[in-house]
């Protein structure tokens, strides 16, 4: 951990910048923000028309007049000014004022794993604009590993994969660090563009990405398992004649096209534990892998893990708010370091 526990324990509010969601934690309150991360302007004037949940309900159904931003991607701020906008208008007025009246506002915010400068200095100048004196930076990883609940302070292998919406981060944790990790830009919109993909070339249907969530749409609750039901109908729009059009699709095809792109989150559990330590890695057979982030609910998921790797997958109780929820532990000083000077007891 770059930060240290003392500089975090001085914060006032932690916040999660995700592709999909954008979460605010405050200090003594809890979770006071969870929403989408997208926000409705109106082009011609420049006003702030809706944010969050209202705002992501308009993708793709707006007249020309209004764009659908999303100021994140991969966790990282690409349009630093609409992101301070999205936030204050999500915050409100009497959180903001309560905010304010902190003499010196101390913010710390999550960043995925090996993010460049340029990526970590647009989440600091982001929460500086929003009144933030000081900035505190914490990897996505060690958040989340705390906020499941993992003992990641402790001199033992612990392992975790983050499944966000655009990218996987998986990582082997001990003694409150890094010791290996991978970032892979697969996510769920990569699953969601897969199943968009195989309904366009094998059926001529095209389907808007809010209406084709694997889980609803292809899988049915069965998930990556060959169990359930082997043909799903689905409603969308003829590619050739613009008319609205069913078609009965083999669920097996589906699950197919959605292993592709798993295929480099399986390759990168792989990379990860070929450079672990070999002590470390007898830890994680006990132990397994914890699944958090969004991505982790896509069901049957955690199986194929499992099968690919013979480790035990488990899935946090709550994984797509972990993060938030562990840098709020982080900034209430609920995680207490290892404590190297107590003196040993006798028998």
């Amino acid at each position: 951990m770059t930060v240290s526990l003392e500089q975090l324990r001085r914060c006032h509010v932690a916040v999660d910048l995700g592709a999909a969601r954008t979460r605010v934690f405050v200090k003594g309150v809890g979770l006071v923000v969870d929403e989408p991360s997208v926000a409705a302007v109106n082009t011609r004037t420049g006003a702030l028309i809706a944010v969050g949940e209202l705002a992501e309900k308009m993708t793709g159904r707006t007249p020309g007049y209004i764009r659908v931003a999303r100021p994140v991607s991969g966790g990282t701020v690409v349009d630093i000014d609409m992101a301070q906008r999205m936030l204050r208008h999500l915050l409100g007025e009497k959180l903001r004022r309560q905010l304010r009246r902190k003499p010196r506002l101390r913010a710390a915010a999550s960043t995925p794993h090996d993010s460049d400068p340029l990526a970590q200095r647009a989440t600091v100048e982001t929460l500086v604009g929003l009144g933030a004196r000081r900035v505190e930076l914490v990897d996505t990883l060690i958040a989340a590993a705390v906020g499941c609940g993992l003992p990641v302070e402790q001199p033992s292998a612990t392992m975790i994969m983050v499944c966000g919406a655009a990218t996987t981060q998986i990582a082997v944790l001990s003694l409150g660090s890094i010791v290996t990790a991978t970032r892979i830009p697969i996510g769920g919109n990569a699953i969601d563009h897969a199943v968009i993909q195989h309904l366009r070339h094998r059926h001529e249907l095209m389907l808007p990405t809010q209406s084709v969530r694997p889980l609803q749409v292809a899988l049915h609750g069965s998930g990556l398992s060959p169990q359930g039901p082997e043909v799903t109908e689905i409603h969308g729009r003829d590619v050739a004649t613009g008319l609205a059009r069913s078609v009965r699709v083999d669920t097996a095809a589906v699950r197919e096209a959605i292993h592709t792109p798993l295929t480099s989150v399986l390759d990168g559990i792989g990379k990860v534990l070929r450079n672990c330590p070999p002590d470390l890695v007898a830890d994680l057979v006990d132990r397994g892998i914890m699944m958090v982030g969004g991505s982790a609910l896509l069901p049957g998921l955690d199986q194929m893990l499992h099968n690919a790797t013979g480790m035990t997958v488990t899935i946090a109780e709550s994984p797509d708010t972990c993060t938030v929820l562990g840098l709020g532990a982080l900034i209430e000083g609920r995680i207490q370091p290892l404590d190297l000077d107590s003196p040993a007891t006798t028998d």
